[in-house]
């Protein structure tokens, strides 16, 4: 059975790992509440990082659900998503849907990422062949 933690090296981990993502984003993946961000990378396995500002959703509890639930979406999917760094962005009123539609949101986002992305790797860009 593989793998199913969330190691470090899942993980976007410093400025620099999400200035990479924001500064040039391949794709763009919208969800009810929330907005990813994704650069394609040479990695071999996809990294995750999370933006929710206390701006966007009030309470600590609120943000760390959404993290959590995140999390834990990415982890169970690790293999079917392609190499990428995801930056998933909160927005207002995330904190209003409950787990179940939230997973849903999550688990069409991923699917919705994974047939970009494939068409984004497939279409030869002039960036790209260099």
């Amino acid at each position: 059975m593989p793998q199913k933690g969330f190691p470090r090296q899942l993980r976007l981990l410093n400025a620099g790992d999400f200035s990479h993502v924001f500064e040039q984003a391949d794709l763009k993946v919208h969800g009810k509440g929330m907005m990813a961000l994704v650069r394609l990378s040479t990695r071999g396995h996809p990294r995750l990082g999370l933006v929710v500002s206390k701006k966007n959703v009030k309470r600590a509890v609120d943000r760390n659900r959404f993290k959590r639930l995140v999390r834990e979406s990415v982890r169970l999917r690790q293999d079917h998503l392609p190499s990428v760094d995801i930056v998933v962005l909160a927005r207002r009123g995330v904190q209003d849907i409950d787990n179940d539609t939230l997973h849903r949101q999550l688990h069409g986002m991923w699917k919705r990422l994974q047939r970009d992305a494939q068409a984004v790797i497939a279409a030869p860009t002039p960036e790209r062949d260099t």
